[in-house]
């Protein structure tokens, strides 16, 4: 069974077990989080479509590990103007772990 989920303004197709890199959330390490914004549930040929939502779906997940991402350097330049700007970011990220899929 999967499902996708909708968190951060970004949208994951999950399935029970697996560990998944989302926008950070504010939740400690070692609790658990219930994501309500199920978009689509699917196991074997049948497939629950929201408009939008998915009514009584819920995912459950695990809060593994907070972090921060790979930096992006960022370097703007025009050509002889002795304009050069640098700068350079971090995301900061929420691992989960997806334990259980409830819906449709």
């Amino acid at each position: 069974m999967y499902a996708v989920i909708k968190t951060g303004g970004k949208q994951y197709r999950v399935a029970t077990g697996e560990k998944v890199k989302i926008e950070s959330v504010v939740a400690d390490v070692g609790s658990e989080i219930v994501i309500d914004q199920v978009l689509m549930v699917g196991g074997g040929a049948a497939v629950a479509l929201g408009t939008p939502l998915v009514n009584g779906a819920s995912v459950t997940a695990k809060v593994v590990a907070h972090g921060r991402g790979d930096k992006v350097r960022i370097f703007k330049m025009r050509r002889r103007k002795h304009y050069r700007k640098s700068q350079g970011h971090r995301q900061n990220y929420t691992e989960i772990e997806i334990l259980g899929i409830a819906g449709a």
